[in-house]
């Protein structure tokens, strides 16, 4: 029987919910169109987010690549970004979801959190060298975000929820791949993104450059092709089987990550960004050694990769246009050394550039070895070391190594380099589990950091709010890892 408690708090939802309907109509009838429209979509976003928390992290993923157009023609200017924005909607969601579900438990434990906090610390003893506190502090708050994603996404992993998020990184990658192809056959471009002849225009999303969007195509296409791989070997387990038709289901979300791999992979040679490429080769070639549980059949498979690769590049089916560009930057980047006395063309313009902000950030590094210039530091340092001929800073190094050694000395280096190094060894170990999907997962990430690791070489790939996305993939990793060293009897909680 229903009890009068429960009568009672029936009735009261039901008043509440014919009041908040009376209100909404009320508004709805003496404000303008375009802000009750306004106020209605954010009202029912606010519901969805509530319902469905994870739906907060898809909603940043995607609205976080819009930082820079929306700096650039929005007619109303935001105290901050669009990324921060979303982050906290989506923080305020998961904490409205922990409250209204009772949950009081602390935040689920892994072992991420100490790698990231050690790079933290490593960066932090240059605060007392730092030229200006306000970017050493916006700098820091990038990590202190990544660490906070960890821990939303390993909490709202459990129901499998981690597979919404994760499809949500490839979506919000995908949706920015269409722009920039729509951009590359000319749907818009500015002068000095022509190529191919005048014929086309590098892709550069909402981004405002290549380079950032070249980045963001590289580091969540191997996600999106480690997930097609693993969902397309759990369907093959379950035809294999030939008890249902239950492959089908994930037979289906293989060829859907297949078709964004295909559509990011266009929009990275769209980009017509060489660290991307050869960060996007690296990564395949390590996804493609580790894919098989065999190593040897790894290696044939690389083997044979290789070989056909060269081929076609005797042969003359690899795009001229990319030939010659992987072949300029082989050339250009060749025996560093004193930009000063290096005469600049159009040719070279590029990769001088960059080798005149590395010899910049060098200078850095030689007279604060140890704690460096101040996390974040680097353009407000760049007056007294950049070269005469290159007076602008670019706002980093275009090399993230020397970027980190130049604002945070050897102490900060170490903490970066040592904490990455600790979460590949985490992610290989986490490729050690028998769930085809959540092995897919782990392969991409694999990729996903070798890519990071090689393009950080030519670039700097924490800017424009990429670093949300790479928060949200450490969380995934969280939760691979966690998943692999679980009992059997505990994984329905995660996935």
């Amino acid at each position: 029987m229903v009890t009068m408690a429960a009568r009672a708090g029936a009735w009261r939802r039901a008043v509440l919910w014919c009041g908040a309907a009376l209100t909404a109509g009320v508004l709805a009838g003496s404000l303008p169109v375009t802000v009750s429209g306004g106020a209605l979509v954010v009202a029912l976003i606010a519901v969805a987010l509530v319902l469905e928390p994870a739906l907060g992290l898809v909603l940043m993923l995607s609205l976080a690549p819009l930082k820079t157009l929306i700096a650039t023609e929005a007619t109303v200017a935001f105290p901050v970004d669009i990324g921060q924005i979303t982050l906290a909607l989506a923080a305020f969601a998961w904490a409205i979801w922990r409250i209204t579900q009772r949950r009081a438990d602390p935040l689920p434990r892994t072992r991420l959190y100490a790698p990231l906090i050690a790079i933290m610390a490593g960066f932090s003893p240059s605060l007392f060298a730092a030229v200006s506190t306000g970017p050493w502090l916006s700098e820091m708050l990038k990590w202190a975000e990544m660490l906070l994603l960890v821990g939303i996404v390993l909490d709202l992993a459990r129901g499998g929820r981690w597979a919404w998020i994760a499809s949500g990184v490839v979506l919000a990658a995908t949706l920015q791949a269409i722009i920039g192809l729509y951009e590359y056959f000319g749907g818009s471009g500015a002068p000095h993104l022509w190529i191919a002849n005048f014929q086309r225009f590098r892709a550069f999303g909402t981004f405002g450059q290549p380079n950032p969007f070249s980045a963001f195509m590289g580091l969540s296409l191997p996600l999106a092709l480690g997930l097609a791989w693993g969902y397309g070997q759990d369907a093959r387990a379950r035809w294999r089987e030939r008890t249902s038709r239950l492959w089908i289901a994930p037979g289906a979300v293989a060829l859907g990550y297949a078709a964004c791999s295909g559509l990011l992979l266009a929009g990275l040679v769209a980009s017509w960004g060489r660290g991307a490429w050869l960060g996007f080769g690296a990564a395949g070639v390590v996804m493609v050694f580790f894919a098989p549980r065999r190593r040897w059949q790894g290696g044939a498979l690389l083997a044979t990769g290789a070989g056909l690769f060269v081929a076609l590049w005797i042969v003359g089916y690899v795009p001229a246009g990319i030939q010659q560009r992987v072949q300029n930057t082989l050339t250009q980047f060749t025996g560093f050394g004193d930009m000063r006395a290096v005469p600049i063309s159009d040719e070279n313009f590029a990769i001088v550039e960059r080798l005149a902000h590395w010899q910049a950030a060098a200078t850095m590094a030689n007279a604060h070895p140890l704690v460096g210039v101040g996390l974040g530091n680097y353009e407000a340092a760049y007056p007294d070391y950049g070269l005469v001929s290159w007076p602008r800073a670019l706002g980093h190094a275009h090399n993230d190594y020397l970027n980190v050694l130049a604002e945070t000395g050897v102490v900060g280096l170490f903490g970066y380099l040592a904490g990455w190094a600790v979460m590949v060894w985490w992610t290989l170990h986490a490729l050690r589990q028998p769930d085809p999907v959540l092995r897919g997962l782990t392969l991409g990430l694999l990729g996903t950091w070798t890519h990071l690791a090689i393009h950080s070489i030519v670039d700097k790939l924490y800017v424009n709010n990429l670093f949300l996305h790479i928060g949200v993939m450490l969380g995934l990793l969280a939760v691979a890892y966690q998943q692999a060293h679980r009992p059997v009897r505990d994984t329905e909680n995660v996935v």
